[in-house]
């Protein structure tokens, strides 16, 4: 049995602006995120320098992934806050070439470990490609339960896809 590897969760810096712009303006991830046109750097530049990283305030918490090396190996992030309901939605995004090494769910048990002792949230929900099984089977390895399926959600620029709802309630 191998175990995860160990990952940091870290604020964004303004040496990860080039990795940002490269991330955002992915046209494959479009489908996956909220995202449908590119952004600049600029644009990006002055989210990182006016970002607190007061989830309160931005109504967003934004962080780079770190594995032990002190290489960047993804973002990920907690958006949509609803203070009065206690929860937030997930966003995650491990870049080639360190998917299927782990990395996806050490920082799932990391975000949520955050979610529950420092923000004190009551759940956390994502939404995902119903075609994404890879993605579905981790999630439920953690114990995230499904709660809904919204159907033709999710649009990749030619068609629609299924998105599943899945909720870790605290």
């Amino acid at each position: 049995m191998t175990s995860n590897p160990k990952i940091t969760l870290r604020a964004i810096e303004p040496e990860d602006l080039d990795l940002l712009y490269q991330i955002e303006n992915d046209r494959s991830m479009w489908n996956v995120s909220a995202t449908n046109v590119p952004y600049s750097r600029y644009t990006l530049h002055e989210y990182i320098a006016n970002s607190t990283g007061d989830i309160y305030v931005d109504h967003q918490v934004r962080m780079m992934i770190e594995n032990e090396d002190h290489q960047v190996v993804g973002i990920v992030d907690l958006v949509n806050f609803d203070p009065a309901n206690r929860r937030a939605e997930l966003g995650l995004i491990i870049v080639e070439p360190y998917r299927k090494s782990g990395y996806a769910q050490a920082t799932v048990e990391a975000i949520c470990d955050y979610a529950v002792r420092v923000l004190h949230l009551s759940q956390i929900y994502a939404f995902i490609d119903a075609d994404n099984l890879p993605c579905i089977t981790l999630f439920r390895k953690l114990h995230w339960q499904e709660s809904a399926r919204l159907r033709k959600w999710l649009f990749d620029g030619v068609d629609y896809h299924d998105a599943i709802v899945m909720q870790m309630l605290f």
